[in-house]
């Protein structure tokens, strides 16, 4: 049901920084056999008077875990968000490509996805972007 997964918690909230370990355990308990892409995102970085969350804590956790991890301020910065959503998407291509191929052929930064509903999610994603980019070149 899933290419890849994006487990997000709020900087200012503790406890959604502790369920990190359970949701990843559980979506690795649907996926059993297969290495679901996963990324954890530390959201509202730009709330540092309310911050209960380090980003140590965060990068810790995500090398335990095993996957990458970016803290982000989505309100102040898409940047952070397309970052991570660029390398799960670079990760979701290699896990798709057939590595017996040695063919190379050019591609896009954020490769064609397989399954439909990352091609929804990359539709939506760059409409995301391009509206914010008309808005912050705007002002």
């Amino acid at each position: 049901w899933a290419d890849a997964v994006v487990i997000v918690f709020s900087v200012t909230d503790y406890k959604s920084y502790e369920l990190i370990g359970q949701l990843h355990q559980h979506v690795q308990q649907l996926h059993l056999g297969s290495r679901l892409p996963v990324v954890v995102v530390a959201n509202k970085a730009d709330l540092l008077h309310v911050k209960q969350v380090d980003p140590q804590l965060g990068l810790q956790l995500a090398g335990v875990l095993g996957c990458s991890f970016y803290e982000v301020s989505v309100s102040e910065n898409y940047n952070d968000v397309y970052n991570a959503f660029h390398v799960l998407c670079k990760e979701v291509s290699h896990k798709q490509q057939p590595s017996s191929t040695p063919e190379k052929r050019r591609t896009s930064l954020i490769p064609r996805p397989k399954s439909p509903n990352m091609q929804d999610l990359k539709r939506r994603f760059k409409q995301a972007l391009s509206a914010k980019v008309r808005t912050v070149t705007s002002v």
